[in-house]
């Protein structure tokens, strides 16, 4: 790994909570969404992160005796989104008979978002983007350090 693939790694973490609060904002903000443009009430979008794998010029994984074609033993490289997918969790029915969106019975089915889990997953994301920003922080601290030996 080079000096500053420590920074890269922390920023992939940063970018990829970033993406996080961005999704739960989305999904707080349609929490009584029952129409959509794709006709049913809104589905709680959830994000799937996966390792990003590091295959450095100097440093690679066949430099430590790794296979370089098997990518479960390469070098980690941070984190990136694979994608985002809807929860498939039951919709909650709300009696409501004079909403436009309610079915023959009164019921309006409203999303599958629960404002207490937002909530969490917005402070875990928090102190997750906090963490990789005390990473930055520490390793440019060392590497002033470092520096200052120099002289």
């Amino acid at each position: 790994m080079g000096i500053f693939d420590t920074f890269n790694i922390a920023a992939s973490g940063m970018t990829a909570q970033r993406d996080q609060m961005d999704l739960i904002a989305t999904n707080i903000a349609n929490v009584n969404t029952t129409h959509t443009v794709a006709g049913g009430p809104y589905r709680r979008q959830v994000a799937i992160f996966r390792e990003k794998m590091n295959f450095d010029q100097f440093f690679t994984p066949a430099s430590f005796g790794f296979d370089h074609d098997d990518p479960d033993q390469a070098l980690g490289g941070g984190v990136t989104m694979a994608g985002v997918v809807r929860d498939s969790a039951p919709l909650k029915k709300v009696y409501d008979p004079n909403n436009p969106d309610a079915d023959e019975h009164g019921y309006v089915s409203m999303p599958n978002v629960d404002l207490i889990t937002e909530m969490t997953n917005m402070i875990q994301a928090s102190r997750g983007y906090e963490a990789n920003a005390m990473v930055v922080e520490s390793t440019k601290t060392m590497l002033m350090k470092a520096l200052d030996f120099t002289r």
